[in-house]
């Protein structure tokens, strides 16, 4: 991912000072439990092989990855195509070509790692802390953190699964009683359906999303069936978001920019984009596409989706994928476009 990282942080401060002005401070959805009642356990290794449900949705060590009606889950090859789908892509690099950002080079990617239910719980610091989940967090003092400078943890505890994630991460360690500090953090239930925060708030994401479920994983793909939606960049969005996205960073208003992409907005793989002659992994991702899309989740490179950190990756195998053009693409119809946040 290629966050425009300044302008997003200018934006997203401007707005949790705004949302503390209303009172809308405070902690995540009620469905998210308190994280007491644990014991030490030491510290695990990172995970980077989650285990594909056959026929469903994504299961990690247990934990299904939202449920079977949530929109990373849901089945969108039905949908109808938006009115505005044509004007749309024309603000969406449309002469540009599809890339995956991620590889076997292991400072590409997002990484993740799994943990335990007794995993020792740290404290945590956000800037942004009226649109982030409080701490604390059960972090590893090794949490693998993305290279580059978003900087992403992400981590699922097993126990209860609970998904945390968190944007420009650093260990202030040691001592491992220091903790960490961030920009931001989101917790996710993962039996929950999104949109399960509060509209306006940022997550690890621009979008304010789960980062975790719309990542490519090796795994799945070698498995030849991935069954979710995956995560993917725009350099220009317009202030608005479709849910289950919930937060916006842009400065293009929508009433002079409507048909800038919103934040949450879904494109398809066409039904008649020929896959013949695609292989391997990339023909696996393809067809994921085709059935579930991809979600606009961030500001960055046009038309970049994301996977985990995985030094397996086979590069040959992905650059297949970027013969695919901006136009084999539309939009679907998932939503309302909210305004107002941004």
């Amino acid at each position: 991912m290629r966050r425009d990282v300044c302008a997003g942080k200018i934006l997203a401060l401007l707005l949790s000072v705004a949302c503390v002005a209303a009172g809308c401070s405070g902690g995540g959805s009620s469905a998210l439990p308190g994280p007491g009642g644990r014991s030490p356990s030491p510290t695990p290794a990172p995970s980077t092989s989650p285990t594909p449900s056959p026929g469903g949705e994504p299961n990690v060590d247990g934990c299904q990855i939202f449920p079977d009606g949530d929109p990373w889950n849901t089945d969108i090859s039905g949908y109808p195509v938006d009115p505005h789908s044509a004007d749309y892509l024309a603000n969406m690099d449309p002469s540009g070509y599809l890339h995956p950002d991620f590889g076997s080079n292991p400072s590409y990617g997002i990484p993740w790692t799994t943990v335990p239910g007794s995993q020792p719980l740290l404290p945590i610091s956000f800037q942004v802390a009226a649109e982030s989940n409080p701490g604390p967090y059960p972090y590893p003092t090794d949490v693998p953190i993305e290279a580059g400078s978003d900087h992403h943890a992400i981590v699922i505890d097993t126990g209860s699964c609970m998904l945390y994630e968190t944007y420009d991460t650093t260990y202030l360690g040691p001592p491992a009683s220091n903790g960490f500090s961030a920009y931001s953090g989101a917790v996710f239930n993962l039996a929950v359906e999104n949109p399960q925060r509060t509209d306006g708030w940022t997550s690890a994401d621009a979008a304010g999303l789960a980062i975790f479920p719309g990542l490519v994983r090796k795994s799945e793909a070698d498995a030849g069936v991935i069954n979710h939606a995956f995560r993917f960049t725009m350099s220009q969005t317009q202030a608005a978001f479709i849910h289950p996205a919930q937060h916006c960073t842009s400065g293009y208003p929508v009433g002079q920019y409507p048909y800038y992409p919103p934040m949450g907005l879904r494109v398809r793989l066409k039904a008649s984009y020929d896959l013949s002659g695609f292989t391997g992994d990339a023909l696996a991702i393809l067809t994921a596409m085709k059935k579930y899309g991809m979600i606009l989740a961030d500001n960055g490179s046009s038309w970049y989706f994301t996977g985990e950190t995985n030094t397996s990756w086979d590069d040959d195998d992905l650059d297949q994928i970027k013969s695919v053009p901006a136009s084999a693409f539309e939009v679907v119809s998932t939503g309302t476009v909210i305004t107002g946040y941004c």
